[in-house]
């Protein structure tokens, strides 16, 4: 006998949610998230309750004890964490800058980072739980965003940027980078980053710009310049001079984590997916980065997720081999060899192809372009 799983639906959007009480009496194998029903009286007993969950939702007590004799499934959070593990979409800067202030930071990311920092070695079993919990949510909320068919494949079309976390806004990787991004954004690309300061903000400012002349992102890198670190004075309002300055700019994603929450994330990412487990982050971004990842110089992390990227690619892990790219000739060939070293292992692979080394912004737009993803094939 064939066992087939009935794939549950997942409620978070309210006009659906109406929808289904109105009009609907089966809602077995439905899981709803993050509804406020305290003062909502809805006859429970007229549907049919299977595998119905609850995740973060409010009921009275009546409503919550008839609903658990049914057989519901509910899962409320403690109140007196910082954050929500049954979140239905990703993070805004402006959600986690809430409350900052230059000097006097009382931002929600900063309460969430101090909250993970307490037991960030060694969580209790209740603590992993809900971090784990929420960065489930991050990836539902990832995934509806991006669009995955039954393939692996999004339906927008991201190229990841990677390098150093240090790297300077005065710096002329930073600049070119920035360049790069905003061609790859403008020739209808989606930019995703780690999320935090040097490369990764160059990528998601760069992306930002994307439709505007190219003096105002110069313009930009001067206002910028005067707080060129992420540990100078100034360093966030600096970026929020930019934002007021420029109100529109394009979307791009920043992928961020906890675990290196001394870095502060940047402020130029529409959508940011924030993880507590960082190897989840590097690994997501890395995976979803199917048309493409650009590593500009780096160190260390750099050097990690190249040879992660690799490692996806020389086994085909997420069902497509993608193009790597890098930018700068002088880190990749000269200074490490991690170019050549690349170009050996990849011989007579599937991926070898997909490998570009450049100093060129528009080299690397050109290269994607005539190198799309290429289908795994067994």
């Amino acid at each position: 006998m064939k066992f087939e799983a009935k794939r549950e639906k997942v409620i978070c959007d309210p006009k659906i949610l109406e929808q289904i009480l109105n009009n609907e009496k089966d809602i077995s194998h439905h899981t709803f998230r993050g509804f406020d029903l305290s003062d909502r009286i809805v006859n429970w007993q007229n549907y049919n309750i299977d595998d119905t969950v609850f995740l973060g939702c409010t009921f009275s007590l009546e409503q919550e004890l008839l609903l658990r004799r049914m057989g519901a499934w509910i899962y409320t959070a403690p109140r007196n964490l910082p954050y929500d593990p049954f979140r239905v979409s990703l993070y805004s800067w402006q959600e986690l800058m809430e409350g900052y202030q230059e000097g006097n930071d009382h931002s929600v990311d900063l309460k969430i980072y101090e909250h993970f920092s307490k037991s960030r070695f060694n969580p209790s079993i209740n603590e992993a739980l809900w971090q784990r919990i929420h960065d489930h949510a991050i990836d539902n909320a990832l995934r509806n965003m991006l669009k995955f068919d039954n393939e692996g494949m999004t339906e927008l079309r991201c190229v990841g940027i990677m390098g150093g976390h240090g790297i300077k806004r005065t710096h002329p990787h930073f600049l070119k980078t920035a360049r790069t991004a905003k061609l790859l954004a403008e020739a209808g690309y989606f930019v995703c980053t780690g999320g935090g300061p040097g490369i990764m903000e160059a990528g998601n400012l760069g992306a930002y710009f994307a439709g505007r002349p190219d003096k105002d992102l110069e313009k930009a890198l001067d206002m910028m310049s005067l707080a060129p670190h992420y540990t100078s004075p100034g360093y966030h309002p600096k970026a929020l001079e930019v934002l007021e300055q420029f109100p529109e700019g394009k979307q791009s994603l920043a992928i961020p984590t906890w675990f290196y929450g001394h870095e502060p994330s940047n402020l130029f990412a529409s959508h940011i997916a924030k993880y507590f487990s960082n190897s989840l982050r590097e690994d997501t971004l890395i995976s979803i980065s199917l048309y493409g990842i650009v590593f500009a110089p780096g160190s260390a992390g750099t050097t990690q997720e190249i040879f992660m990227d690799a490692t996806q690619n020389h086994y085909g892990t997420f069902n497509y081999y993608s193009p790597m790219v890098f930018l700068g000739r002088e880190r990749y060939e000269i200074e490490t060899l991690i170019f050549p070293l690349l170009k050996q292992l990849a011989w007579d692979r599937p991926y070898h192809d997909l490998l570009h080394l450049t100093d060129r912004p528009d080299s690397v737009v050109n290269f994607l372009k005539d190198h799309p993803p290429v289908k795994f094939e067994e």
